[in-house]
This record gives structure tokens, C-alpha cells and sequence, in this order.
């Protein structure tokens, strides 16, 4: 059994000390043991269904002009190594060294001075792909 103390002196307006202690008894195996199981439980590719469900919501709510930013959506699943998997949505239509999706979503200047307003289109798409895929991992988690 592991026993372990945490002493905190504070200092308050009058000048009074005061002691805080915590105290703990046992070990965290359990606890431990969720984790390890909740870590292992994960399937990535999961992400994997998600990420192509997310790439078609995002083709079609891109507003269309000549077809290119649309068709440019793509995902990539990143792992760092230590548990932390990631699910991050990309465009790849850079014009001039400008991301084409980025400026059509927070609005852009015109050369002659002018402005394009913006217009949210990737936030509605990919949210319901993003409440979806939490629901099932909290499901998942839950089982446990």
C-alpha cells in the first residue's frame, strides 16, 4: 500500500498560517488499468471512415466556381507516439502562396481595394462529422 502526503502553508490577510493536508491511500491500478484499456481500445481506422465521410461534406458545401478548391479536400491521420491520434482536414489549392478554401471561408481584399466577405461554409459541413465521431467514441468509452 502507498501512502502519500501533501502539505500547502498559506499565508492569508492576517498573517495567519494555515495548513491544507491531502492525504492518499492505496494504489491507482484501476485507474490505470481504464486508461490502458480505454488507449487500446481505440481503432484508428475509424478515423480513417470519418475523415472520408468529413473530405465529401466539406466537396460539397465548398462553394463551386471553376470545381478545383472542391475537389481539392483531402485528410491526413497523424500519430504521435505517444496515444495521441489526430484527424485533421486539408486543401491543397494554393494560388499565389494563398490557401483558396481559407480565403473564401474568412472573406479576402481585392486589388482594386475592395472586399470579398467571407462566408462560413466548413464549420456547418464538417460539425455533424465531428458530433458523430465524438457520440461513438463516448459510446465506446462507455462500454467500458
Amino acid at each position: 500500500m502507498q501512502r502519500e502526503e501533501l502539505l500547502i502553508d498559506r499565508k492569508d490577510d492576517l498573517n495567519m498560517s494555515k495548513v491544507i493536508k491531502f492525504k492518499q491511500k492505496g494504489e491507482f491500478k484501476k485507474t490505470y488499468a481504464f486508461f490502458d484499456k480505454a488507449l487500446n481500445l481505440f481503432d484508428s481506422s475509424i478515423l480513417d471512415i470519418y475523415g472520408k465521410k468529413g473530405v465529401e461534406a466539406l466537396r460539397s458545401a465548398t462553394p463551386i466556381d471553376s470545381g478545383l478548391t472542391a475537389s481539392s479536400w483531402y485528410y491526413e491521420i497523424t500519430n504521435d507516439g505517444t496515444g495521441k491520434v489526430s484527424l485533421q482536414f486539408k486543401n491543397s489549392n494554393v494560388n499565389n502562396g494563398v490557401n483558396i478554401a481559407i480565403i473564401l471561408q474568412y472573406g479576402h481584399g481585392t486589388r482594386n481595394g475592395g472586399y470579398v466577405a467571407g462566408r462560413d461554409y466548413i464549420n456547418p459541413a464538417i460539425q455533424p462529422i465531428f458530433d458523430e465521431l465524438a457520440d461513438k467514441a463516448f459510446r465506446e468509452v462507455s462500454k467500458l
